[in-house]
């Protein structure tokens, strides 16, 4: 009875522990005792950014953003990551698994930690609900880099308002702060007689770097007597910095005129004060023209009461002086300035084999004289005139 009893006792538990078998084999959701299911698909998520991008070091760490992947199991997806420095992921600086998914679509993951500049890293990822998976994804790139970055140098001298020594000032100033993998350094000067440098002169450089700081003497005659303002910006021939502050500087001042020279000589002067006679088309012949028309107009660079006055009489004079160059037998006309204006203050003259510009006065206005000088200036641009005779 006993034996009995315990066997009748033994067949209901082995037929519950079947039981139970069979009904954790069906449940679809427990993928670590079901194992895949058959029929299930799932699609490749499909990887949004970075896709393509360029990303600063300072922008990190990266964030991966997917577009989640569907699919027709019962089971809830997950996914994984990696992102490598090749396409093929045999080196791989990243991999995480069991991600839970975005709400909207979409699932993003921050990396951990930044990654080294200066690469191209690769990124893929692929959806998982346990036991089946999709494929990976295609892989994405993104490149991490160092930005460049050139800040404006610090203008030293000449210093604000000064009063220079040379009409070939030296230029100065600190030099321009960078970070990145910058190329080799050099630097432009711009210079104008006005704050808004517009027009500006043209502009000196390149200027190679030089240790802290770099200096460089202006490469042509400046006016005397002249106001003048100027800036600095560096480039590294890719990119360009910002112009340092503006600084302004005065030129020296005009020294008195020499005698004029060679009165009454040669071929056509005639006699008359002033005259220069023909001779050689060279620039000394050119200045003492020039200083010889003024000395024998000397009405004209009087001091007059108005600026109306003080202009008419520099161009009357400047005209005069183009038809004593022609006299002395130099090819000579008036100059169109950069932007597009017939300069009142500088002519063109053909010597020592080719056109050259020459800014011959420092204008006067009410109150002061027109003064005569004698500086090339920015490239020639001959316009015909053919001058006031005597």
């Amino acid at each position: 009875m006993i034996r009995s009893l315990g066997f009748v006792c033994v067949v209901p538990l082995v037929v519950a522990l079947a039981a139970c078998e069979t009904s954790k084999s069906s449940n679809p959701l427990t993928a670590t005792v079901a194992g895949p299911l058959p029929g299930v698909e799932i699609s490749a998520p499909k990887l949004l950014e970075p896709n393509g991008a360029r990303i600063a070091v300072d922008n990190q760490p990266v964030t991966l953003l997917i577009e989640n992947s569907s699919s027709n199991g019962p089971r809830p997806l997950s996914y994984a990551m990696q992102v490598a420095i090749d396409a093929n992921f045999t080196n791989k600086v990243f991999e995480r698994q069991g991600i839970s998914p975005g709400d909207g679509g979409r699932t993003n993951l921050r990396l951990p930690d930044a990654l080294a500049t200066g690469r191209s890293y690769y990124w893929r990822a692929r959806a998982e609900d346990g036991a089946n998976t999709s494929p990976y994804s295609a892989p994405a790139s993104f490149e991490v880099f160092t930005p460049i970055v050139i800040d404006a140098p610090v203008a030293l001298a000449p210093q604000p308002n000064e009063h220079v020594g040379s009409l070939r000032p030296r230029f100065t100033w600190a030099n321009a702060p960078h970070s990145g993998p910058v190329g080799a350094i050099s630097y432009f000067i711009e210079v104008s007689d006005n704050e808004a440098f517009a027009p500006s002169y043209p502009m000196y450089g390149p200027v190679a770097e030089q240790p802290n700081q770099t200096s460089v003497e202006a490469p042509r005659d400046a006016e005397y007597s002249h106001y003048y303002f100027w800036h600095v910006r560096a480039s590294d021939g890719t990119n360009t910095g910002p112009w340092s502050i503006t600084r302004a500087f005065m030129t020296p001042d005009r020294p008195a005129p020499p005698p004029p020279s060679g009165g009454g000589g040669g071929g056509g002067g005639g006699g008359q004060q002033g005259h220069i006679g023909s001779g050689p088309a060279t620039e000394d012949r050119a200045r003492q023209v020039v200083f010889g028309t003024a000395a024998e107009f000397p009405h004209l660079t009087a001091v007059f009461g108005s600026d109306s006055q003080a202009l008419g009489a520099a161009d009357e004079l400047l005209r005069r002086t183009i038809w004593h160059l022609h006299l002395a037998g130099f090819d000579a006309g008036r100059q169109r300035n950069p932007s597009g204006t017939i300069s009142g203050d500088k002519l063109t003259i053909f010597v020592n084999g080719g056109w050259h510009a020459y800014d011959i006065y420092s204008l006067g206005f009410a109150g002061r004289a027109t003064t005569v000088q004698f500086v090339e200036v920015y490239p020639a641009n001959p316009q015909p005139d053919g001058g006031i005779p005597d």
